[in-house]
């Protein structure tokens, strides 16, 4: 498994990572066991979040024992992202997953509270020791830049975005702006949200060719080409341990220049949209 630097002067962290959005709807005891292949295999970021249901107690259950491993995020809700909101939305995710910090936590989008009221609650868990770093999700450009402003270099961990073969938006501002900052970039859906290319399209008959020459899956190479450069990482779910493995395996693929030019004309970024895509 590759590891990248998460964020400027970050740790070193697993370039794949186990996303848990809807993880909560399954088999439970799959789920854990999910999970802690993942970590087996080392997927060490796990990625959760409070709207995630009951994913945080999932959680708690896989990691138990476990905790110095891990990589963990939550995220807390934009609706609660006031001063007290926030660290009150914090001390109930870190019971929820039955530990005393989180490695990085996210605001989950931008709501209706100053970012300056979030990020004084973010510089106060930092100092009572219950989080690591802290960053953001669903944040474009000039979101970044006005946060920016507000907190000044070095202070922003990660943004979370949606990103996947065939959304490709965040290749216009959002990577050149976090590659300028040393902002890691995490990919969640990347598989898409149930679209991803069947096997007789032709993006897919190009996946299908890659992942043949590696002896490797079409998601793998997926995985591969979102996770191609510095600072990008991905967060893909598993519901079992063998899609947990299957996963895994990105981790350690390198795609030649020549393959990853095929996916480029594959799948085109297309246009800069006039906002960032999200789920």
């Amino acid at each position: 498994m590759k590891h990248k630097t998460f964020g400027s002067g970050g740790p070193d962290v697993s370039v794949i990572g186990q996303g848990t959005w809807y993880l909560d709807h399954g088999d439970r005891k799959r789920a854990i066991a999910a999970l802690q292949r993942g970590l087996d295999l080392g997927m060490s970021h796990i990625d959760t979040a409070e709207m995630y249901g009951d994913a945080e107690l999932v959680i708690a259950d896989a990691i138990a024992g476990r905790r110095d491993e891990v990589f963990l995020v939550s995220k807390v809700l934009p609706s609660n992202a006031s001063r007290r909101g926030t660290i009150t939305a914090c001390e109930r995710s870190l019971k929820r997953l039955n530990t005393d910090r989180l490695d990085c936590y996210l605001l989950h989008w931008r709501g209706s509270y100053p970012l300056a009221e979030t990020v004084a609650a973010f510089d106060e868990l930092t100092r009572a020791g219950k989080i690591r770093s802290w960053g953001v999700s669903n944040f474009d450009a000039d979101d970044l830049d006005e946060l920016l402003e507000v907190v000044g270099p070095g202070q922003i961990a990660c943004n979370q975005v949606l990103y996947h073969l065939q959304e490709r938006a965040i290749e216009h501002a959002v990577i050149p702006w976090c590659g300028e900052h040393g902002v890691a970039v995490v990919a969640y859906s990347p598989f898409g949200h149930d679209d991803f290319p069947t096997p007789a399209s032709p993006g897919g008959q190009v996946l299908q060719r890659i992942a043949q020459a590696h002896a490797a899956t079409p998601r793998q190479v997926a995985l591969a080409f979102l996770t191609r450069a510095s600072g990008l990482f991905a967060i893909p779910k598993a519901g079992s341990p063998e899609h947990a493995a299957e996963n895994a395996a990105a981790g350690s693929l390198d795609l030649t220049a020549a393959e990853i030019a095929a996916l480029d004309r594959a799948f085109p970024r297309g246009p800069k949209p006039r906002g960032l895509p999200m789920l």
